[in-house]
């Protein structure tokens, strides 16, 4: 089994139609979307994943890009602007499994 990229829900603002606290997105091989592994995929999730997956699949530390939580870990949110929209905002939690 190679390495993969899990994104995982922790926390919600608001009302998310996709999302709950704990579901994930998972990225085999730092790219490819696992569907059997995955809860749930919403657009604006993968447009805030989009500028990281790389760097943090191939060892760029979530430190170095900004991301990083009180544990390490990269952590990033979605684009949908609950206070405007009547959305849900989703905050998402990315490691590397594998290594």
């Amino acid at each position: 089994m190679g390495r993969k990229l899990v994104v995982r829900v922790v926390n919600i603002e608001g009302k998310c139609p996709v999302y709950k606290v704990g579901e994930k997105i998972v990225l085999d091989e730092g790219y490819r979307v696992n569907l059997e592994e995955s809860d749930n995929i919403c657009m604006h999730s993968l447009a805030s994943i989009m500028p990281y997956y790389v760097a943090l699949y191939n060892g760029v530390s979530p430190k170095n890009l900004g991301l990083a939580n009180k544990h390490g870990r990269a952590c990033v949110h979605c684009l949908d602007p609950c206070e405007l929209t009547g959305g849900g905002t989703v905050t998402f939690e990315i490691i590397i499994e594998g290594v």
